[in-house]
C-alpha cells in the first residue's frame, strides 16, 4: 500500500512539480501531512533527485544548440563501464549520461552551448578518453515533445473553406 500512494505521489510530481501538498493530498484523499512526510523521505532517499522546469527555448532568443553524443568505449575489467561513466558525467558540460544496449554503449546529453564548444569539447575532452574508441554527435535540430509535454501547438485547420 505504502508503495502505491508513492508511486501516485511521484507520478503527479513527474507530471507537474508544481502541485502543492495540499493539492496532491486532495488528489489522492490523503491527509497533507502524510503528503508532506512521503516527499521529504522521497527526498532523503534520493527517489527525488530534483526538481526541473522545461523551457522551450525556440521561443526566446537563444541560439545556443543541443547536442547528443554517441559513444562506444571499452569496458574496464573489474569495474565494467561504471568507471568510464564516472569520467564522463563529472564534466560540468554533460547534462545527461545513459548506458545503451544497441550499436553504441553511452548516450551523452550535452547542456545548450555554442557549436564551437561542442565541437571542442568532443574533440579535446571527450575523445581523448583512453577508453573512447569512437564518438557520433548529433546536433538537436528542434523538438517537438520532451519529458511529456509537446512543443507543438494546436493544429490549425487547413481545410479551405467553401462558400455556395
Amino acid at each position: 500500500m505504502k508503495t502505491d500512494i508513492n508511486e501516485s505521489i511521484l507520478k503527479l510530481l513527474e507530471k507537474d512539480s508544481r502541485l502543492t501538498t495540499e493539492e496532491i493530498a486532495t488528489l489522492l484523499a490523503l491527509e497533507e501531512q502524510e503528503v508532506k512526510e512521503r516527499i521529504k523521505d522521497l527526498e532523503e532517499r534520493r527517489v527525488i533527485c530534483g526538481y526541473h522546469t522545461l523551457v522551450d527555448w525556440e521561443k526566446t532568443d537563444d541560439v545556443n544548440v543541443s547536442a547528443i553524443i554517441e559513444l562506444r568505449v571499452n569496458p574496464q575489467r573489474g569495474t565494467g563501464f561504471d568507471r568510464i561513466a564516472e569520467k564522463i558525467y563529472q564534466f560540468p558540460e554533460v547534462d545527461a549520461l545513459y548506458l545503451m544496449s544497441g550499436g553504441y554503449d553511452f548516450m551523452v546529453q550535452l547542456k545548450k552551448a555554442p557549436m564551437r564548444e561542442i565541437a571542442a569539447f568532443v574533440s579535446n575532452r571527450l575523445s581523448v578518453i583512453d577508453e573512447v574508441q569512437s564518438t557520433a554527435t548529433h546536433v538537436v535540430l528542434k523538438h517537438y515533445k520532451d519529458h511529456g509535454t509537446m512543443f507543438t501547438g494546436p493544429k490549425e485547420n487547413r481545410r479551405m473553406v467553401v462558400t455556395p
